[in-house]
Order: structure tokens, then C-alpha cells, then sequence
């Protein structure tokens, strides 16, 4: 059975994402600690998705995120441009002077290497898009009069004050009302939750946020820390061992019977830079798993899953094949980490021939 998604005909964007977007500020080949210098990015995990798709897939999207007015709130928003993904709902607040009742977002990340595994040091308390708060946004404006085919937010942004959470939950119910797909990235990060509630926090949130997803992602610790779920049978996920993974999955959908799709990354890190990778996703009944990438070379493992999660996406509202749909979203995924920075530098023939089994082999 296929997923019911409205026509392009009728609708201006093809994807619209929620979510914070901070600066990443990345040492390259080194530390953090001992940094001189930083390359800038922009990235977060629901606009990645908005940015694969744009950028690698050449569909209509847009975030709905906030930024302070001032330089570094501008630099941001001008990544998003180069993007090119729409700056519309963008919320702009009034620069305090000093970030003291308001500010922008850092992320400072560290790819890792060999046994050194990669490191995430966000500097994000007080940002503008955590401010964000039921009522900001006229969400029936976008969904029904101007049209979005896919909707995309996640577990970081529920997480980052009680208003998000509140605000994710509208946003949910709105783009239900209309008719709009929903996904949704459970994407748990413990240190979100650290100081609001801990696991059982997140687990009250999401699974409120669940009753309204069409389409839910997640690895086996987001689906366990999120929603209360158990793997039985093992300790850890590994790339070939998934009936454990099926049978949590096959619990979910039958407690959540909104969930249309449910779809995870399959990694096995043997080291930072190299990984054991593929995909699971089910739909209408039936598991499909994508093909294997085993030994896969990592240069920058931070948005492999958001590059998945838009290749999941468009395999559905392009030929809205399950199949399909994790086939892209694992090669996707397996070729954003193989560049630097949070999103994807792919393109879709690139994608193609990754699915098809094509080499590495230099392109002249």
C-alpha cells in the first residue's frame, strides 16, 4: 500500500523541516581543545533533511527555525541560501547586545579518527530557536493554503525547552489536518535531556509527539530511550543481527498503528573511520533492508543518519516505493560520510550509481 502523499500540483514545497540550524564550528583533522582555527558550517538534524533533499534531489523546501539579528545569526541564514533551501519562516529576534536573553547557536564537532571516536560539544542554552513556542508560527497558512508534501522535525528540537516540545506537538496536528506527511527523527540525545526530565522526560514528549507521525526513524537507542521499547535476545545492535531490531519494531506499530513507516540505519563501527553500514525499513507489513556497505570509509560520520532520512523521503514521494526508499536513503547516507561537514555534497546520479553497485573508481 502506498503512502498517501499530496501531488506537487497542489503544493508549494515539497519538504518543510523544524528544527534549530547552529553554526558548526569544526577543527579539521585536530581538536577541539587545541584548535587554532575553525571551519564554519551550518547544521542541524531536522534541516539537513531539508538541505539533502534540496541540494542532492533538487526538491522545493524550507525550514521554519529563529535566529538572533545580528552577524552571526545572518551567517547562518546565509548557508541556508547557499542551500537552497527557503528562508521564509525563518524568525528573526531583537539582538539583546551580548546574548544575555537570547542568542544563536554553536555546535562545535569534532570528526574523530581510528579509536578516537567522534565528539560533539554544542554550546546551545538560550538560543532563539528554543524559544520558539506554540502560536509563533501560522501553520495553516503553510500546510493549507500555500502546501507542503513532507513535513520533517525530531526528537532534538522537542527537546530543547517545554515550549519546542509544545510547538512540535502543533505543528504535528496541523500538517495531519492537511493532509501532510509526517516524519519524524527520534534522534536521543541524552545530554538534551540531562537537566529537563531525563529518560523519563523524553519518553512523556515523544510518545506524545508519536500519535502523529506517519513515519518514524530511529536507531535501536532512540526507539528504546524515546518511546520505552525493548531489544530483547541482545546488547547491542549489530549489522547483521536485526530480528531483535524487526521484533521492537513490530511492537511499536502495533502500540502506534499512525506509523505508516519505521526506518533505522544499521551501524556497526569497527572504528571512527570505518563502519559496517546499511539500512531496515518497514512499511504495509514487510521489512526491506538495503544493501550491504561493509568496511564503509568515514571522513565525517555527523548527519550520515539526516542524509538517510532525506534519501527515505524522496524514495517515497518520487516513486513512493519502500524499496526504493531505503535504497536511497542508505547510499545517501553512506555518501555524506564520506565529506565534511553536517550535510550532503552527493548528487542524485551519484546516489543512483551507489545503489547500483558502482565503484570508486576515479571519474574523468
Amino acid at each position: 500500500m502506498s503512502l498517501k502523499i499530496r501531488p506537487p500540483s497542489e503544493c508549494a514545497l515539497d519538504q518543510l523541516s523544524l528544527g534549530e540550524v547552529m553554526l558548526r564550528l569544526d577543527p579539521g583533522e585536530g581538536r577541539i581543545r587545541t584548535a587554532r582555527e575553525f571551519k564554519a558550517w551550518e547544521g542541524g538534524g531536522e534541516y539537513n533533511t531539508s538541505r539533502g533533499l534540496r541540494k542532492c534531489f533538487g526538491y522545493k523546501t524550507a525550514v521554519v527555525t529563529a535566529f538572533v539579528d545580528n552577524e552571526v545569526g545572518h551567517l547562518i541564514e546565509d548557508f541556508i541560501m547557499q542551500g537552497g533551501v527557503a528562508t521564509d519562516f525563518i524568525k528573526w529576534r531583537e539582538d539583546d547586545g551580548i546574548g544575555r536573553t537570547v542568542r544563536n547557536g554553536l555546535n562545535f564537532t569534532e570528526r574523530g579518527f581510528g579509536i578516537r571516536g567522534a565528539v560533539g560539544n554544542p554550546d546551545r542554552g538560550n538560543t532563539a530557536a528554543s524559544q520558539l513556542k506554540p502560536g509563533d508560527i501560522d501553520w495553516d497558512h503553510i500546510f493549507g493554503k500555500l502546501g507542503v508534501r513532507w513535513f520533517h522535525t525530531g526528537g532534538i528540537f522537542a527537546a530543547l525547552s517545554a515550549t519546542t516540545a509544545e510547538l512540535t506537538v502543533e505543528a504535528v496536528k496541523a500538517a495531519n489536518k492537511h493532509g501532510t506527511i509526517v516524519s519524524y527523527d527520534l534522534n536521543y540525545r541524552p545530554s538534551l535531556w540531562k537537566t529537563i526530565g531525563g529518560l523519563k522526560k523524553a519518553q512523556e514528549v515523544n510518545r506524545e509527539i508519536a500519535k502523529y507521525v506517519d513515519v518514524m526513524i530511529g536507531n535501536e537507542e532512540d526507539f528504546t530511550a524515546s518511546l520505552g521499547f525493548e531489544v530483547k535476545g541482545q546488547e547491542k545492535l549489530g549489522h547483521i543481527e536485526t530480528d531483535a531490531f524487526k521484533a521492537m519494531i513490530e511492537s511499536a506499530v502495533k502500540e502506534f498503528p499512525n506509523f505508516k513507516v519505521a526506518a533505522t540505519t544499521l551501524r556497526h563501527v569497527i572504528t571512527a573511520t570505518k563502519n559496517d553500514w546499511s539500512a531496515i525499513l518497514w512499511h504495509d507489513g514487510k521489512f526491506h533492508e538495503s544493501r550491504q556497505y561493509p568496511g564503509l570509509e568515514i571522513l565525517d560520520r555527523v548527519g550520515g543518519g539526516d542524509s538517510f532520512a532525506s534519501g527515505v523521503q524522496f524514495g517515497f514521494m518520487e516513486f513512493n516505493d519502500a524499496r526504493k526508499a531505503v535504497e536511497y536513503g542508505a547510499a545517501h547516507g553512506a555518501l555524506a560520510s564520506t565529506t565534511p561537514g553536517d550535510t550532503s555534497m552527493g548528487t542524485r546520479k551519484e546516489v543512483e550509481k551507489t545503489i547500483s553497485g558502482g565503484g570508486a573508481r576515479v571519474v574523468r
